[in-house]
């Protein structure tokens, strides 16, 4: 039986570091691709991580290339491609360059995998999902951003390093736009089942959520560009549950009518990942203040949208 076949746009460090997570997994068969002039950089990092196969022990196939039709048929997309961010530049200033980039790969990809699952991860995030799927005509439910993973990973980890204790104890949520318009739920937060407001005072938390928060920006200041190995690992967790059908609940961009009030717009949401994409939404009760912050998150999601339609008006 064939394997899965899983293609990633762009052979930057997200792309990479993608290709690098579902190797390990073994989600499948794996298409890298980036334009022409960087078709030797997708090539030479495919055939790096094959050559590491022997002594990790994963067994698949790897191309990199920038010939489109290498993607054929591939069960899940993910589209690292586009500009990363700068020191001192926010994600709103990617959006003009950033949509052309984003409608060009995902009229590509929508050519050649049109039954694809298709993860957007390009910033800002909110916009660019909304892009893809003008650009593609895919079905909402095929159609999500990986925000919400990361978002969580990151409040995870930095309450992890409050604590000192494991990772693999803390569960979390986060809901809204990416970065700096997450809405945080130190309500449905905890260790090990206890809530953590049982174990850190609010300070603590609030510095926790605020950290999350600005996290991509944190590393931007560090290392003059964007993060790369959470970002992908989050979308190789995505696509795991879609390749595999998990069924998994798991915070994503992912389309919202009724749900939340949203009035269709895609959205950071607790969602259902299986083998048809996105195949429910999970609501959530929240307090008033909840309700507040997620309503300005959304607030923005739009404005990030109008943006988008007023540039390219090709994409309402």
């Amino acid at each position: 039986m064939a394997r899965p076949k899983l293609s990633i746009i762009g052979a930057g460090n997200v792309g990479a570091s993608c290709a690098h997570w579902a190797a390990v997994k073994e989600l499948g068969d794996i298409v890298l691709v980036d334009i022409p002039d960087k078709e030797g950089v997708a090539k030479a990092k495919c055939l790096d991580l094959f050559c590491a196969s022997p002594i990790e022990g994963f067994d698949c196939q790897m191309v990199g290339t920038s010939d489109y039709a290498e993607t054929a048929g591939s069960e899940v997309v993910i589209i690292t491609a586009g500009l990363p961010r700068k020191p001192g530049m926010s994600r709103d200033d990617l959006i003009a360059t950033n949509v052309k980039i984003v409608k060009e790969v995902s009229e590509k990809v929508a050519t050649f995998s049109p039954d694809a699952a298709l993860i957007v991860v390009s910033n800002p995030l909110d916009a660019m999902v909304y892009t893809a799927w003008k650009a593609t005509g895919f079905p909402t439910h095929k159609i999500m951003g990986q925000a919400g993973c990361l978002d969580v990973a990151r409040f995870r980890a930095f309450i992890a390093m409050e604590l000192d204790v494991s990772v693999e104890d803390i569960q979390a949520l986060l809901l809204g736009g990416h970065g700096d318009d997450m809405v945080p739920l130190p309500r449905y937060t905890s260790v090990h089942g206890i809530p953590i407001t049982q174990l850190l005072p609010a300070d603590r938390i609030h510095a926790c959520v605020e950290r999350a928060k600005v996290g991509g920006g944190e590393i931007v200041k560090l290392m003059g560009t964007s993060a790369y190995y959470a970002p992908a690992s989050g979308s190789v967790q995505m696509a795991e549950a879609i390749i595999k059908d998990k069924r998994r609940i798991l915070p994503c961009a992912a389309f919202c009518e009724e749900e939340y009030g949203v009035g269709g717009y895609f959205v950071g949401v607790p969602a259902v990942l299986g083998k048809d994409g996105v195949e429910k939404i999970i609501e959530i009760d929240m307090d008033a203040e909840e309700r507040a912050l997620m309503d300005d998150s959304v607030s923005h999601v739009k404005d990030l949208v109008a943006t988008v339609t007023e540039a390219f008006p090709e994409l309402v």
